[in-house]
């Protein structure tokens, strides 16, 4: 069953490909979308990222069915947050952080449920020089000068948030927004 194609979509697979633990080749997972009636669907690096058209299919939909046959067609279980392309704009909009000097430091924290966003008011209060924290509505951001792996802005919201975030650095979430927006080939 093939679905209208109208509506785009970004689907964000948490914890694909991160070591040696949950290998999806990116070519399944654009078979397994194509599989599940999604239409041109597109990979972006090797980390679980996928822009597609879904018709009506709304994004929580297209979230749970992409994790069920992720478990049912590939043995892999993942948190997978999808967002509209509309959700994605304002996303993208929301970055008070960007443009970075290094985009491989400035991190878009995805949340799972957007009324987690509430729950970050208290970080948002706290100085984190020369790190920096802003939150969206659907995301935080963290500016990592020192790395990724360096930042206290990133534990803490690991702490608080635990597996209802998946983080893309902004360099990926550009290639993202690209395809969105009419990029003609997975990259």
């Amino acid at each position: 069953m093939a679905i209208a194609q109208n509506e785009r979509q970004v689907a964000l697979l948490r914890g694909i490909n991160v070591g040696r633990a949950k290998r999806v080749a990116m070519a399944d997972l654009r078979k397994l979308l194509a599989d599940l009636g999604y239409g041109d669907v597109r990979t972006v690096l090797n980390s679980g990222n996928a822009v597609f058209d879904a018709g009506q299919v709304a994004p929580g939909v297209s979230a749970t069915r992409i994790e069920e046959a992720l478990v049912l067609k590939l043995g892999v279980a993942a948190r997978v947050t999808v967002l509209s392309s509309a959700q994605f704009a304002e996303l993208m909009a929301q970055n008070t952080l960007a443009p970075a000097l290094d985009p491989a430091r400035l991190l878009a924290l995805v949340l799972n449920n957007p009324a987690d966003a509430l729950r970050l008011a208290p970080l948002s209060q706290r100085p984190w020089q020369p790190e920096a924290l802003a939150v969206g509505t659907r995301a935080a951001y963290a500016w990592c000068p020192d790395g990724v792996l360096a930042s206290k802005v990133v534990a803490a919201l690991g702490v608080l948030l635990g597996d209802g975030v998946t983080s893309r650095n902004w360099a990926t979430m550009q290639k993202l927004d690209a395809l969105l927006n009419g990029a003609a080939a997975s990259v």
